[in-house]
């Protein structure tokens, strides 16, 4: 096609595994859909091991089919961050899109960037998931700034993210220079399509062992202490006895110590006496694994009611895994969640408190808000395609 453009992304993919590798993966497809060429430069070596908390980095998962990927960036080389600058300045590419979220990566993407455009031709665009981190470190103050200076234009997921980068950039610039600030542009996070078809929840339930008589509210993704799983199990305990037929499913790697939620279940009293792992007999089903995409569907197709009780937030992939799956939500008024799920109309976005997330979940089932939620969530699902996401970036 005339107007086809030699499109780079730079960032997690296979195999690595994980949300933002998936993401990445769902981009270059769409671009390549469209007609560019797409080529991925993912990490030779993404954390060093001793920085990463759970059991592997590495998908277990075939390849996806279809795209290139290369294996070129050492988080912690400088020298392979200098060849892959030159490279791309030799290749000219039309957009490098650097997959931005969290400063650790900055520095190799701002001289991968700062090389690159010394061939006065390639632009460099970033796709921001966030630009502050839940858990913020010294290293947001030190390497985010030159990740932003050396960064042609912004994509963000959320409004949120897209303030935090100006309020990086108005640190670095006069008072007087306010219309300075680079385009920046929200495109919100696209709903994940590549998952399957729903499974119903007796095969769901059936190939997770679980009982289907009961309903069950996900609690889904790496758990680590900004999401909230403490706040669910609180709100949890509030309903318990007004919803006996209520089950947590919580599915996803622990990124911090189990053990604290597992004393946490006793204390309030939704660990059945039969069964003080956590299994069927529990209120709380807990499966401590990383779920690879071939299982969504059966943890999706179990549950009714998909909850992220997050403390802090930008946006989320499991809210567009369950638009995919046509599953009403419950998340807390965070960061740009609320954007996305209407309150009272596909789900709720409440304020990140024990008491708030009970009341959502009881009127949820007391009042069976299932039928309604789903019908308005499908009239929603058309505004978060990927060709949406890839528009913004050309428009750029």
């Amino acid at each position: 096609m005339a107007n086809s453009l030699h499109i780079v992304i730079v960032g997690t993919a296979y195999p690595f595994r994980g949300g933002l590798a998936t993401f990445n993966q769902r981009l270059a497809q769409q671009f390549q859909a469209e007609g560019h060429h797409v080529e991925l430069i993912t990490f030779t070596t993404q954390y060093p091991s001793f920085l990463f908390p759970g059991k592997t980095q590495f998908s277990n998962e075939p390849a996806p089919a279809g795209l290139t990927i290369r294996r070129a960036v050492n988080s912690c080389n400088p020298l392979t961050w200098i060849k892959v600058g030159h490279q791309l300045c030799k290749q000219r590419p039309d957009l490098v899109i650097c997959c931005y979220w969290m400063a650790f990566f900055a520095p190799a993407f701002a001289t991968i960037e700062r090389l690159v455009h010394r061939n006065r031709h390639t632009r460099c665009v970033a796709l921001v998931h966030n630009m502050i981190p839940h858990e913020p470190t010294i290293l947001d103050k030190l390497f985010a700034p030159a990740f932003v200076r050396h960064t042609d234009a912004f994509v963000a997921l959320s409004q949120s993210v897209v303030e935090d980068i100006s309020r990086i950039e108005q640190k670095q610039l006069p008072s007087d220079y306010a219309l300075a600030l680079k385009p920046k542009t929200v495109s919100p996070h696209p709903i994940y399509d590549h998952y399957g078809t729903p499974m119903s929840k007796a095969d769901a339930c059936q190939a997770l062992h679980l009982d289907p008589q009961y309903d069950y509210m996900l609690f889904f993704g790496l758990v680590r202490a900004y999401k909230g799983l403490d706040l669910l199990l609180d709100a949890f305990a509030l309903v318990k006895d007004e919803l006996p037929n209520l089950r947590l499913l919580v599915a996803g790697e622990f990124y911090e110590d189990e053990q604290k939620y597992r004393e946490q279940l006793t204390r309030l009293g939704l660990i059945g006496n039969t069964d003080q792992q956590g299994g069927t007999d529990s209120r709380v089903i807990i499966r401590n694994e990383f779920i690879p995409d071939d299982d969504l569907r059966k943890y999706f197709g179990a549950a009714n009611l998909i909850v992220q009780p997050y403390k802090s937030a930008t946006q989320s992939g499991v809210t567009q895994v369950a638009f995919h799956f046509e599953k009403p939500m419950l998340v807390t008024d965070v960061g740009g969640l609320a954007e996305i799920v209407h309150h009272g109309k596909m789900g709720y976005a409440v304020q990140p408190q024990a008491k708030k997330i009970a009341a959502a979940i009881s009127d949820y089932y007391s009042h069976n808000r299932q039928d309604s939620f789903i019908e308005y969530l499908r009239l929603e699902k058309d505004k978060y395609s990927w060709d949406k996401l890839t528009q913004a970036f050309l428009t750029l």
